[in-house]
């Protein structure tokens, strides 16, 4: 076996989200973010098109990053279905983790390839990020925010009109103790066919 099975299905099993409200000061080092972006770039591409695109928030930038999406869900969202629970995480989320990755979906100019496609690429690429995290000890967080979605955070983000966000990965060492998980049993989610 080219590489050790039990190792890779405990990464696998391991992977857990850790939210933003559980990190601790600790940063994340550079050769580190570097590894995780660029496992990202061997997920799976249908046609070789490569569609993922990073943009890395650290430091202050995470401000300008909260800024932005705490106005953008005020400006998008119906003034009765605002909550002030949700716009405290638009403002707060940023601030508290080390770095914060815009994973983005660039558009193939040529169109060979489904837009859905493109997307479960992007998709796969996060896992490898969050894969990657893992084997660091680094929690992560996919999350998918409104203001997203919102035609604003194309200029935003340096996108063109057909990319999209796909999400925000945010990243950083747990306060304690790595969380534990659990998945139903695979004879409730399977269907055999002979």
């Amino acid at each position: 076996m080219k590489f050790n099975l039990s190792e890779v299905t405990d990464l696998i099993r391991s992977r857990r989200t850790v939210y933003p409200e559980n990190y601790s000061e600790r940063q994340i080092q550079r050769d580190q973010l570097e590894q995780i972006l660029n496992n990202a770039l061997w997920a799976p591409t249908h046609g070789n098109t490569q569609p993922w695109r990073f943009v890395v928030f650290q430091g202050d930038s995470r401000e300008e990053l909260a800024d932005f999406l705490a106005k953008t869900y005020l400006k998008i969202t119906p003034k009765e279905q605002q909550k002030d629970s949700k716009l405290a995480k638009m403002l707060n989320r940023p601030k508290q983790a080390p770095v914060v990755v815009a994973v983005c979906m660039k558009r193939d100019p040529n169109r060979k390839i489904r837009e859905i496609e493109e997307i479960e690429a992007v998709a796969c690429a996060i896992h490898n990020m969050h894969l990657t995290c893992t084997a660091y000890g680094i929690g992560g967080f996919w999350s998918t925010p409104g203001p997203i979605y919102s035609e604003d955070v194309l200029p935003f983000l340096g996108l063109e009109e057909e990319d999209r966000c796909l999400g925000l990965f945010y990243m950083g060492y747990p306060k304690s103790e790595w969380p534990d998980g659990q998945r139903k049993p695979l004879e409730y989610l399977t269907e055999w066919k002979n």
